[in-house]
């Protein structure tokens, strides 16, 4: 199941933000495997949002998904990759307690072989993006 590594825990009993890596395709195109994310623990969640949070039925996963809409006291949420499943379609919604915080930032590490400048021209370019709430994915992924 994609999802993403524990690190994202260390440093949240008292800090509002913390980082995690991204394991998985569920998120492809927003979010690739390998990619950082700079966490809100405690943030308004609103839809289109990107959020983390503990697989409801395996509490110690952690999982980042976009929060499509409010359903019955939690969030319906869905990975932007419709063929890697493991959302609200497989556990159903996801009560409010479990949503961890909001990612705010994508960051792409620099990888081994982008030693070139015009290779590290590119990812400089691209390597930190926010992630604001995509309204337009919200109201496509919430007709599927």
């Amino acid at each position: 199941m994609p999802e993403l590594s524990q690190d994202s825990e260390r440093g949240r009993a008292g800090a509002p933000f913390g980082l995690a890596e991204v394991t998985g395709p569920s998120m492809v195109p927003t979010l690739r495997h390998g990619d950082r994310l700079l966490l809100q623990y405690g943030a308004a969640i609103r839809p289109g949002d990107v959020v983390v949070l503990r697989h409801p039925f395996q509490q110690d996963l952690l999982v980042v998904k976009r929060a499509v809409e409010r359903r019955g006291g939690g969030w319906w949420v869905l990975g932007d990759n419709p063929y890697a499943g493991g959302d609200s379609t497989d556990y159903g919604v996801v009560p409010e307690e479990l949503i961890l915080g909001r990612a705010r930032l994508r960051y792409r590490p620099l990888r081994a072989g982008q030693r070139s400048p015009l290779a590290f021209a590119r990812w400089a370019l691209s390597a930190a993006r926010p992630l604001f709430a995509d309204r337009s994915a919200a109201r496509r992924l919430r007709a599927r």
